[in-house]
């Protein structure tokens, strides 16, 4: 049975930010969750992903739908979901779940994404990404940041800690 525990929460307050940041993640869990809602002011409603403040050796392959058509696409740096954007419905959020197993091992760390825009206009958007971060380093820092703007208040995301017994 697995235990979810809390590690940190970060909520975007008035004048916005650049991204959302955990830092000293404790290396006492197996595996590591982290629930996103947020929204951008870019146009664009893409999230990069950075592990213990390191820009390189990430790959991934991602499929898309938007309620009529589906695509995929390889080789997107960083990508690791979604928030709202711009171009979505006003005071929309878009919401992220990014899950990274053996995230204190050393072997290179694997991590999965599913996400949703959420969006009352005719066409919203669902995201699955799996990702690879080509490092052996156990993980100690997680940066979430958009692609295009920066994060509106009220955006908010949770890390949380799993320990399987």
């Amino acid at each position: 049975m697995a235990t979810y525990r809390l590690i940190s929460s970060v909520t975007i307050g008035s004048g916005g930010s650049a991204s959302i940041d955990f830092t000293n993640i404790p290396s006492t869990y197996t595996d590591l969750e982290i629930l996103v809602s947020g929204r951008t002011t870019g146009a664009g409603n893409g999230i990069n992903i950075t592990f213990n403040g390191n820009t390189s050796n990430y790959t991934n392959a991602a499929m898309q739908g938007n309620g009529s058509n589906v695509s995929s696409y390889g080789t997107y740096n960083r990508n690791a979901g979604m928030f709202g954007y711009s171009g979505d419905v006003a005071n929309s959020f878009g919401s992220t779940k990014i899950y990274i197993p053996n995230y204190a091992g050393s072997r290179n760390k694997a991590y999965s994404v599913d996400a949703v825009s959420e969006s009352n206009s005719t066409t919203a958007y669902m995201n699955i990404v799996n990702g690879l971060w080509s490092n052996t380093s156990a993980i100690t820092s997680i940066s979430l940041s958009p692609m295009d703007g920066t994060l509106i208040q009220h955006s908010t995301a949770y890390l949380y800690g799993i320990s399987n017994a």
